[in-house]
């Protein structure tokens, strides 16, 4: 038999006939499916762009709230973040944020259809939050990557709205700044009663630094600025700097010199990847470390319980490696106890002494609890007699007396100056 007939006979059979056959429907689907994955794969790399947002990105939480205000609208699948709201009635409202779940959802935004993917590691944490791994993937057809800066910067918007208004607190959590509660309502600088010149003096000085980071550069000054508050407890430190905060548009970075797992490296660290447009806030400095003429007297006294030493302080604030454009400040009860090193020019540019209450600022604090027409004179009679009693009154106390004596007669509140050292 020939090698024609032996292939005239196998075509001839039904059996190889059929064989054939689906060898040849099996072999086109696979060609058919491979020619597919190419095309998505060239459809990707060349029509299409992707964004991929992790969770340690500062514009993913962003991103989740524009997802709630403008993305799960058109989702079914949904997961919810529930927070609270202090109204100024008093009452705490509890709010419901519904967020696209896991899983993948098809937004549209600006005439574009866009995938949204949010994935999560169950077995990958993230160490710094503490949290799942979570990543945000947006697909969209096209090259224009404007679209995704527009949605960023719609994001960021919608969320410093939210903040509009209010001073948001951070604390050291690890190796980074972690929100500490919710965002306070600012608190009016006119609020918090210094003595004469010096609210304004600190305010000018601030604002001038912000405005002028030319100026530093231009004759080699490192762009920081340092500033102590000293005086008794109880006169309005802190409180002055959280008002001073909220008047610049600033946060605040309160950082524990005192903390345990705190060394050097991390708090340069921490110093270096402060918020921007942050207030540094050092308080009690004091109590972080002993003068050196003292450390040389008590050695080996407090060894063990700090780790970040004097002088990697020193290095921080104003060392080779010290980070620019920041503002820090300090406070202290007792400036005696301040190692000279640490209070000098380039580290302190501005010192002020925040006292005992003086006559001008019981007058004022009078005023602003009480608006009646005899108001002035009667603030100047209030005045005399906290004087004439003791002049050592902090506006805590001042304060705290006026809280008590909400409700009274004004003829009670003059009789009972006494009250305002023993409360």
């Amino acid at each position: 038999m020939t090698l024609t007939d032996y292939l005239s006979s196998l075509t001839e059979n039904p059996y190889f006939g059929a064989g054939f056959g689906l060898f040849g429907v099996g072999a086109s689907a696979a060609l058919l499916r491979k020619g597919l994955q190419a095309s998505l794969i060239f459809l990707r790399r060349q029509y299409m762009i992707t964004l991929e947002v992790p969770c340690r990105d500062k514009s993913y939480q962003w991103l989740l709230h524009w997802m709630t205000t403008k993305g799960a609208r058109q989702t079914q699948h949904l997961s919810v973040e529930t927070s609270f709201e202090q109204k100024e009635t008093g009452l705490v409202k509890t709010r419901y944020d519904f967020i696209p779940s896991i899983g993948t959802h098809f937004f549209k935004y600006g005439g574009t259809w866009i995938r949204v993917e949010r994935t999560r590691e169950q077995s990958t944490i993230d160490l710094h939050m503490g949290i799942p791994f979570e990543t945000v993937t947006l697909t969209a057809i096209g090259r224009n990557k404007g679209l995704y800066y527009h949605i960023l910067e719609e994001a960021r918007q919608i969320a410093l709205k939210q903040h509009e208004g209010k001073t948001i607190m951070y604390t050291a959590m690890g190796s980074e700044w972690r929100q500490l509660g919710h965002p306070r309502k600012r608190r009016p600088i006119s609020s918090v009663v210094l003595d004469k010149g010096i609210s304004d003096r600190i305010l000018t000085d601030c604002k001038e630094f912000i405005a002028n980071p030319s100026w530093y550069t231009e004759r080699g000054i490192p762009y920081r600025r340092g500033y102590l508050l000293y005086g008794p407890p109880g006169c309005g430190k802190s409180s002055y700097i959280t008002a001073l905060a909220g008047e610049l548009d600033y946060c605040i970075c309160v950082l524990n010199l005192s903390e345990r797992g705190l060394s050097d490296d991390r708090l340069n660290h921490l110093l270096s990847i402060a918020p921007q447009q942050s207030i540094i806030l050092l308080e009690d400095i004091d109590a972080a470390f002993t003068s050196r003429e003292e450390s040389s007297l008590q050695k080996g006294a407090y060894e063990g319980l700090n780790r970040v030493t004097f002088s990697g302080l020193l290095n921080c604030l104003d060392g080779v490696a010290s980070t620019e454009a920041r503002i820090v400040f300090m406070t202290t009860n007792y400036l005696e106890r301040l190692d000279k090193a640490l209070i000098r020019p380039g580290r302190i540019d501005l010192k002020e002494y925040i006292g005992w209450c003086t006559s001008h600022q019981i007058e004022n604090m009078f005023l602003r609890f009480y608006h009646d027409g005899k108001a002035n004179l009667d603030a100047k009679e209030f005045t005399k007699k906290v004087v004439a009693f003791n002049k050592n009154v902090s506006p805590a106390q001042i304060q705290g007396y006026f809280m008590f004596h909400k409700l009274s007669t004004l003829s009670e509140i003059m009789d009972n100056v006494k009250m305002i050292w023993e409360l």
